[in-house]
């Protein structure tokens, strides 16, 4: 979608419109969806996180500066949703046993079908599943969303030597899962 024309939307749901802003979820969803998909391990807590992230972008749209990118502001919701999750998981986690409702094999399958990108193979996302949630988060914007060391040290309000160190680490846990790779593929990763 086009900067003007999402601006526009903007601008039609800050006036309460609310036909824009199911243009806007239409046309951000898939995106938004892919990212919560690396960050959120089950389906049913995806749907609950990305039903928060929407509502919340409504609920903050007054906050949002048309001076900065959209995407931007909207993954600054995506990472602070996320972590809102987490925390509540934590906390029913330390009072309650999770219950899972599905095989492991059941949630590979679904991640297999439902998020994996183009061109990546299943061997590359269960190797980013198996990083850290921190590291996992890093990797995702750099190589998945195109951001910046900076910027996502800015998205996730952290210093950039942090994510360095949050990013370089990632790497080298990817090249430690994926050592057995192509040549071809790994120079890829060899070369970040």
């Amino acid at each position: 979608m086009q900067n003007e024309h999402m601006y526009q939307l903007l601008i039609k749901m800050k006036a309460g419109d609310q036909q824009a802003f199911h243009a806007m979820y239409d046309a951000t969803y898939q995106d938004v969806y892919r990212t919560v998909s690396f960050l959120v391990d089950h389906q049913q807590d995806r749907e609950d996180v990305m039903s928060e992230i929407y509502m919340q972008m409504w609920l903050s749209l007054d906050n949002y500066d048309m001076n900065r990118p959209f995407h931007f502001w909207l993954h600054g919701l995506v990472i602070r949703q996320v972590q809102r999750f987490r925390v509540k998981s934590w906390r029913r986690f330390r009072i309650f046993e999770r219950i899972r409702a599905f095989t492991r094999e059941e949630e590979e399958s679904y991640w297999d079908q439902h998020t994996a990108l183009d061109g990546t193979d299943q061997m590359i996302s269960q190797s980013i599943r198996k990083l850290t949630d921190k590291q996992r988060t890093v990797i995702i914007f750099r190589f998945f969303h195109d951001y910046t060391l900076e910027e996502i040290a800015t998205l996730l309000d952290v210093p950039l030597g942090t994510v360095k160190s949050r990013y370089h680490a990632g790497l080298q846990a990817l090249r430690k899962y994926l050592w057995n790779l192509p040549p071809e593929r790994m120079e890829k990763i060899n070369d970040y």
